[in-house]
């Protein structure tokens, strides 16, 4: 039976990877690196990038990833979508025929907001899984606008833009922290009382950041986040919305 490893990585600064994962990714046998197409290669030459600075031997199979049906409904496109990605994994793990374990080089955190664990359990036979946890976009952010996660005793809702976009302002919510959000869904809020942290690109040279009262902030945001992706192709970013922050 095949060992997985799931290692998380962070946020694409390769200096936010744990020894832990420094060590995995040293000693897998194999490393499978997903290609998302010419708009995104250099997400992929990231993870190159990330195995040489950690010392990785390890020979690398790259697979192609499918593209998600979009005129399905939501659930039954990403089910479908997982189903086909487990296929790839089963056929590129067959071919290279790994003498150990198999490694993955997962965005942030493998168990937040992320979709490894699952594709994993589509695996027939069931593979042994070690998950090695990395930083979140979630921590990178609040590192860049040093600010606190939660205030005192505070909780905070973790959703997702699609969840903002469909169900607004989470009931009882103080913080809400919103990932996958490509929609800039907080201009769907009443923006009175609410102040956001936003960032793209976290950890990365490429970084970008903006905050303040949601009024003024919100609109630099939409064009911030359209110019960085415009020049790069694609974007990773999320945000931190608290009510009564000044």
């Amino acid at each position: 039976m095949t060992e997985l490893w799931l290692v998380g990585i962070g946020t694409g600064n390769p200096d936010h990877l744990t020894l832990e994962g420094r060590a995995a990714l040293r000693d897998a046998a194999l490393v499978m690196v997903p290609r998302k197409g010419a708009e995104k290669s250099d997400l992929a030459e990231l993870r190159h990038q990330i195995l040489a600075a950690c010392g990785s031997t390890a020979p690398v199979a790259e697979f192609d990833m499918p593209l998600r049906d979009d005129s399905l409904p939501y659930a039954e496109r990403v089910a479908r979508w997982h189903d086909e990605i487990a296929a790839i994994w089963a056929a590129t793990m067959a071919a290279a025929q790994p003498r150990g374990p198999v490694a993955l080089l997962v965005w942030g955190d493998p168990g937040l907001y992320d979709s490894t664990l699952r594709i994993a359990d589509r695996l027939v036979p069931r593979p042994r899984l070690r998950v090695v946890p990395g930083i979140t976009a979630l921590q990178a952010l609040t590192a860049a606008h040093a600010v606190p996660f939660n205030t005192v005793n505070g909780a905070v809702t973790v959703t997702t833009g699609r969840r903002l976009r469909d169900h607004g302002w989470p009931e009882g919510a103080e913080t809400v922290a919103v990932m996958l959000d490509g929609d800039c869904s907080f201009q769907r809020l009443p923006p009175e009382g609410l102040h956001i942290w936003w960032g793209g690109f976290l950890g990365m040279p490429e970084q970008v950041l903006e905050a303040g009262p949601l009024a003024e902030a919100g609109p630099r945001i939409v064009a911030t986040r359209a110019a960085a992706r415009a020049r790069h192709g694609w974007i990773m970013d999320t945000y931190l919305i608290r009510k009564g922050a000044g």
